[in-house]
């Protein structure tokens, strides 16, 4: 049987891709274009499926009721550039060029690039398994790349727009700074990269994380339990990381998918008594601001933490 997906996917690639790259002179990539577009697709799908699960859960589960829902409409326009834009032409392009070119450099030198199959050899045959593993792995990595962000103040200066969302819903999951996603994805593909995922499976795993960390975000009463939440992060969990008094170095759960590694680090909590979320040092321009407002707050915000002790120095020596 025919994908829906991939005659989607065709018909974007035949009707969209296909005349920008020849009009460009790109048709070196027509085959990588299609799988763009194939993953465009599954970027949609994503979306359907984050509003088909967390809507309802907000909607008659909710944490906290708003008059009004005003800031949430940028948070939307994050996750579609997010997921059906920057997200497939990312981690496809991006990983799939990376992986070939370093694959290519370190054939030509007389290695060959291990994957875990091959230094785990029980893998072999367990697609399932190795899939699990893989994102085990890329999540340890994401819990130490989030919690740099938080330790170092330029990072944070640019994470914090990520924090000063008061309302915060599903859709908030993808509301960061272009420079602290640009951070993101670089890390992320790079342990990608250090532990052989294939290209292949690289955006699929995204989008199997992105889910969860996305529920995560959710304004819902709905909890795990008392063994679920030590198994995969809960929207509880992550709203204490989002509390007004963890804003900043002091915050704690880290974790994206797996609560297992602020449990090893001693970062966890997991008490549900954080309702309000916000970052109330941020520049108001942080939460409430234009999308262009926001992104150049955040910059501005990253260049006073990052040069704050050179004034200090500086003050000091005046007096």
């Amino acid at each position: 049987m025919t994908d829906p997906f991939a005659l989607i996917a065709g018909w974007i690639h035949e009707t969209i891709v296909l005349p920008l790259l020849f009009r460009f002179g790109l048709m070196q990539w027509e085959d990588t274009a299609f799988m763009w577009a194939l993953f465009a697709t599954y970027g949609v799908l994503q979306v359907l499926i984050n509003y088909a699960i967390c809507v309802p859960a907000e909607r008659f589960a909710p944490l906290i009721r708003w008059k009004t829902r005003e800031s949430v409409a940028m948070d939307v326009v994050y996750t579609l550039i997010a997921r059906i834009g920057i997200f497939p032409l990312v981690t496809f392009f991006g990983f799939y060029w990376a992986q070939t070119a370093l694959n290519g450099w370190l054939t030509d030198h007389g290695y060959i690039p291990p994957t875990l199959e091959t230094i785990f050899p029980a893998l072999m045959g367990m697609p399932v398994l190795s899939f699990f593993v893989y994102a085990v792995i890329l999540d340890f990595g994401e819990y130490w790349r989030h919690r740099f962000s938080h330790t170092f103040g330029w990072w944070y200066g640019l994470h914090a727009l990520h924090h000063a969302q008061r309302q915060m819903t599903f859709w908030s999951d993808d509301r960061n700074h272009v420079l602290d996603d640009t951070i993101g994805y670089f890390w992320f593909i790079a342990i990608g990269l250090l532990i052989g995922v294939p290209p292949m499976q690289f955006p699929l795993l995204v989008l199997a994380l992105r889910l969860v960390e996305s529920f995560s975000h959710a304004n819902t009463r709905i909890r795990f339990g008392w063994l679920g939440e030590r198994l995969l992060v809960s929207p509880q969990f992550h709203r204490a990381h989002h509390g007004l008094n963890a804003a900043g170095r002091n915050s704690c759960n880290y974790g994206g998918v797996f609560p297992w590694w602020d449990m090893i680090f001693r970062t966890a909590d997991f008490r549900h008594d954080v309702v309000e979320t916000g970052d109330a040092r941020a520049p108001e321009a942080l939460a409430t601001g234009s999308w262009f407002a926001q992104q150049w707050a955040g910059m501005a915000l990253s260049w006073r933490l990052l040069t704050r002790k050179r004034r200090r120095r500086q003050t000091v020596a005046a007096e």
